[in-house]
């Protein structure tokens, strides 16, 4: 299984657990197809908000 990354949460205290965790989430992520450049705008402009003047 995947070793230990320090970026990534600890999901379950049991090591073991964790590490099949985050092997089934790169597993999927791997399977999913690429975003396509409408895709990656609408992401861009969810996450990309002008702050409000206080």
């Amino acid at each position: 299984m995947s070793e230990t990354r320090p970026d990534r949460p600890v999901r379950f205290a049991d090591p073991a657990r964790n590490a099949a965790y985050w092997a089934r989430i790169e597993r999927i992520v791997d399977s999913a197809p690429p975003l396509s450049n409408e895709q990656r705008a609408a992401i861009r402009t969810a996450f990309h908000r002008p702050t409000s003047p206080r």
